[in-house]
């Protein structure tokens, strides 16, 4: 196998094409560039651990220029990894609003000064007008939910 360097902005372009958990950067490659590929598909709950650790420890969510982006991009991710799961954050609430939605009309209906976003890439909005030790806390509930254990639920949310 041979590395390459590229530019942040192309490797952010191959990883927003990331379909299906476990797909590397090659994978990415060689179906945008429509190469062959005679790989078998991987779908395990260890790949899908390794592949949030993976997007997460790239420089993307660093490069994120406030806690609201890195909060989105974060939860983002997860969806990626978890799609078919995820709609289970939207039982995760506070002791007065609701925290996700299929709609920004449901949490701005929910409460005040929600701030509603759209997490991106996904059918789902997230309430951004909390502290940043709110988020924290949502992002390892969103973690727990989709079947982390607490100790790697902690190291997601360590990355905000």
């Amino acid at each position: 196998m041979k590395r390459i360097d590229i530019d942040d902005d192309l490797y952010a372009y191959i990883a927003s094409h990331t379909r299906k958990i476990g797909e590397s950067a090659s994978d990415i490659l060689r179906r945008l560039l429509d190469v062959n590929n005679n790989e078998p598909e991987v779908d395990s709950k260890s790949t899908q651990t390794e592949s949030v650790f993976n997007r997460l420890n790239e420089q993307d969510v660093r490069i994120q220029k406030s806690v609201v982006a890195r909060f989105l991009y974060i939860l983002s991710m997860l969806y990626r990894c978890h799609s078919s799961e995820f709609s289970q954050v939207l039982d995760i609430r506070g002791r007065d609003r609701q925290y996700f939605a299929r709609s920004e009309e449901a949490l701005l209906t929910s409460g005040n000064s929600t701030n509603p976003k759209q997490i991106p890439d996904s059918p789902f909005w997230v309430i951004t007008n909390t502290n940043t030790t709110k988020k924290k806390s949502m992002l390892t509930q969103v973690a727990e939910k989709l079947g982390y254990d607490s100790v790697d639920a902690e190291k997601i949310r360590d990355f905000l």
